[in-house]
């Protein structure tokens, strides 16, 4: 909890070195540049209810026409990146608020991640209207956790509000972390620990801790008890990622002010979301788009060939510039200076690298469909029998996690061949396509399977394989088994596999990979049935594969109609 405030500072002019990252970041969005000039008023102080003080910057724009205000509330600081984000937007001329959510940075009051964003939302909107800068027009922007605080307000959005530019963030922290029925702690472990050490370790050096955060933590993923390792590595200092590692149950108290589904029944400005297919919260993101979509709000959707990270380096030129459109029009009630397609929806499809302007998402599609057969083969046809494919998973020399949808920098598409020469993974590959196929949607799964120990997970991944052999993922699944069922017996086992827009050009192969696992991504599943976070022991599993004529295994692909 912070104690000592910073001393508020009057309305200045922006320094030499942020004109000059201005003109540098208007050559990479490819702008056509800035309107007006601004100023900047910092560590203004706003009250929250209970008393807690909210530590903000103002950047006013030198113009005698404003074009409304942009609010962003960030727990990482006021500085870089968001920093460059308000700038933009105050050069175009906009007032921006940007605002240190409490217990960072200068705010006081106590940081429990998420749970104090609605209340403290609209405390932000109280104070922006005692200011006789703020003319009643009102947007909120920004990605990932400021994207959260977009939705917490949408809770009960206030009158002021006129759209919001939401990136790459989760309306539901319960189905973040477990939606698949294994806890994700490769990435909010990483994301914890980087939280808990960011004020004292800024700049260069909070830089080199991220990039060197999987080494460092490596040793804290492989420790049981892992509640305790983890604990060590946060240096005792967020008791709220262990509650959330030891409460699966999405009913328990915990999570009461950490699912904001109520915000997609809510909303009713217009929304424009930003996700990449590699980032961990795209699917969240989809089902945001569709909630509105069938609600009739004004909503847009673009989605790019980035991971979570890439959005703010990548894909940061393709969003300022769609933001600032849509500033235009929704904020400011102007014509934009450089329209973007009507269309409501643009995709980038990887592997063929192209953007497709669509109607909707996703996209009227067909089926088609492969088999697991004998000898990794994945053929059209259906089997006619064969022996079961096995593996051995062992949580204590588990599957490892290879790029994918993730929050930390090591995630988006990798070459999988140290992943599929591992004894406990299996492969099933096409022959060469004799056609490009378009896969647009979620794939599907289905596994004819049986094993051993009650307590297991499946994880299943889609890899483009090249004219070179190189074999490439763009699309994955997780599901953590329900031990009741019983052992011994073939089941169907039926993984969704992430949404993608992708292309597998002619003569690519597909190729589907089989696991026990992915660590540290989805917390191991030891074996034991130990409550999640506290298990000490360790067992195996062997699973069965079956494609014969009795017991099928496919894989459903959804393809556009030719």
């Amino acid at each position: 909890m912070t104690t000592t405030l910073p001393r508020p500072t009057t309305l200045a002019p922006p320094s030499l070195s942020a004109r000059a990252a201005d003109r540098v970041l208007t050559r990479l969005m490819r702008s056509p540049g800035t309107r007006n000039g601004y100023q900047v008023e910092r560590n203004l102080r706003v009250p929250a209810r209970d008393g807690a003080v909210l530590v903000t910057d103002h950047y006013a724009p030198v113009t005698d026409q404003p074009r409304g205000t942009v609010l962003l509330r960030t727990p990482y600081g006021r500085g870089f990146p968001h920093d460059l984000e308000a700038r933009v937007y105050a050069g175009h001329g906009y007032h921006v608020v940007l605002q240190s959510c409490r217990g960072t940075f200068g705010s006081t009051g106590e940081f429990y991640p998420m749970a104090n964003e609605a209340d403290d939302a609209q405390d932000a909107v109280a104070w922006l209207r005692t200011q006789p800068w703020f003319d009643g027009r009102l947007a909120t922007a920004g990605g990932s956790y400021v994207g959260w605080t977009q939705w917490a307000l949408l809770m009960d959005p206030p009158p002021e509000l006129r759209t919001c530019l939401i990136a790459v963030a989760p309306h539901d922290m319960h189905d973040a972390l477990y939606g698949a029925g294994a806890f994700q702690v490769g990435d909010f472990l990483s994301w914890a620990e980087m939280v808990v050490h960011q004020e004292r370790f800024p700049g260069l050096r909070g830089m080199a801790r991220v990039l060197t955060m999987k080494r460092r933590l490596a040793p804290v993923f492989d420790a049981l008890p892992l509640a305790e390792a983890a604990d060590t590595a946060t240096e005792h200092r967020a008791q709220w990622f262990r509650e959330w590692l030891t409460t699966p149950d999405s009913n328990d108290p915990v999570w009461d002010r950490l699912k904001l589904d109520e915000a997609l029944q809510r909303a009713t400005v217009p929304v424009r979301l930003t996700a990449g297919w590699q980032d961990l919260f795209v699917d969240q993101t989809l089902h945001q788009y569709r909630s509105l979509r069938a609600r009739g709000v004004d909503v847009s959707l673009t989605v790019g060939p980035w991971t979570h990270n890439e959005l703010a380096q990548k894909g940061m030129g393709r969003l300022l510039r769609g933001n600032l459109e849509w500033l235009e029009t929704r904020l400011a009630g102007e014509a934009p200076e450089h329209p973007r397609s009507a269309s409501p929806v643009e995709v980038y499809v990887t592997g063929q690298g192209a953007w497709r302007q669509l109607a909707e998402w996703p996209p009227a599609a067909g089926e088609t469909v492969r088999y697991l057969q004998s000898g990794g083969r994945l053929l059209a046809d259906e089997p006619s029998g064969g022996a079961p494919s096995t593996y051995v998973y062992d949580p204590a020399n588990p599957t490892p996690t290879l790029g994918g949808p993730l929050l930390t920098l090591d995630g988006g598409s990798k070459d999988n061949a140290k992943l599929e020469s591992r004894s406990d993974v299996l492969t099933f590959t096409t022959d060469p396509l004799t056609a490009p196929l378009e896969i647009m949607g979620a794939p599907v799964v289905e596994l004819a399977h049986s094993r051993s120990n009650p307590y297991a997970d499946v994880f299943v991944r889609l890899c483009d394989v090249d004219l070179e052999g190189v074999s490439r993922n763009f699309a994955e699944g997780f599901v953590r088994l329900d031990p009741a069922s019983p052992l011994g017996q073939v089941q169907t086992v039926r993984v969704r596999l992430d949404s993608c827009a992708h292309e597998v050009k002619a003569g690519h192969r597909i190729r589907l990979l089989i696991a026990g696992g992915s660590h540290p991504r989805y917390a191991r599943n030891e074996g034991t049935g130990a409550a999640p976070g506290t298990g000490s022991e360790l067992r195996p599993c062997t699973h069965t594969v079956h494609h014969d004529t009795g017991a099928v295994s496919r894989v459903l692909l959804p393809t556009p109609p030719g």
